[in-house]
């Protein structure tokens, strides 16, 4: 099969933050892709690793950024994904938690990271988190307002095969905090209807973790419907891979819609999980 070129990052992208996709396609989701790219800007260098490092997990989610736009384009989506690699400062990640400027990812050190200061972390903060966070709920802003409704919010990420030396037997995690059900649910019983695929519920990561910033800050505190996609590396990261699997998503999600129908309603504090 075609292997993806390994650019990292989408191929209409420039030097930017950011990449937006079909800002006025006609879905009821909006598209999100934290980890989208392993490109670093000018100034960062290499971060003072090999550049063989940065093809790896630890600088992106392989495969995630051409599912997304398999997705978007599939669906009429409108996406967000990010620019940078998340060792320049992680997206998915809050501003206190130290894993948003690792020093260390899977065993390897990055230079770069080492002791940042204060004020370095502000400018990455300010450069290069904020405006990926303000267009993702731009985004979801002007979906909502074309729809007259909330969007559901679709996450899309990848994981190794082996960690640890352990073999992963799923092939796509879903991932979910258990109060807000409406679209994973049915995504999960969906999925699990084909007798060969391993679908992980909250695996490899679990959701009931505070780690994941994204899906906290634009679907879960607003009471978004949504649902966070980890797809394993080995199934996407070839061209034919990829588009497949966005196709199963994109029927899946479609039909998710059949079984909860829109309009969408913000799920307020308090109210019972689905």
């Amino acid at each position: 099969m075609e292997r993806i070129p390994d650019t990292g990052r989408p191929a209409a992208a420039q030097d930017s933050p950011f990449t937006c996709l079909a800002p006025d396609g006609g879905a009821r989701f909006v598209l999100v892709c934290d980890h989208a790219s392993r490109a670093l800007p000018p100034e960062a260098g290499s971060l003072g690793l090999d550049p063989a490092e940065l093809h790896r997990h630890i600088a992106w989610d392989i495969g995630a950024a051409d599912v997304t736009r398999a997705l978007s384009a599939e669906l009429d989506a409108p996406a967000v994904l990010s620019g940078y690699s998340r060792l320049l400062v992680d997206c998915n990640r809050a501003e206190d938690d130290p894993s948003r400027f690792p020093e260390q990812s899977d065993g390897t050190a990055v230079p770069g990271n080492a002791g940042l200061s204060a004020a370095e972390k502000a400018r990455r903060n300010r450069l290069y988190a904020a405006p990926y966070h303000d267009a993702v709920a731009g985004m979801i802003a002007r979906a909502e307002a074309r729809l007259g409704h909330p969007p559901a919010i679709v996450s899309v990420h990848s994981f190794t095969p082996v960690f640890q030396g352990r073999e992963r037997p799923w092939h796509v995690g879903i991932l979910w905090n258990e109060v807000d059900g409406r679209l994973a649910n049915p995504v999960m019983d969906l999925l699990r209807a084909d007798d060969g695929l391993c679908v992980g519920d909250n695996q490899p990561y679990s959701a009931r973790q505070p780690e994941g910033l994204t899906m906290r800050r634009h679907a879960e505190m607003p009471g978004l419907p949504h649902v966070l996609f980890e797809l394993r590396q080995d199934l996407i990261d070839t061209r034919d891979g990829a588009t497949a699997w966005a196709h199963r998503l994109a029927l899946v999600l479609r039909r998710s819609l059949e079984l909860y129908p829109p309009p969408f309603s913000r799920l307020a504090s308090g109210d019972e999980p689905v």
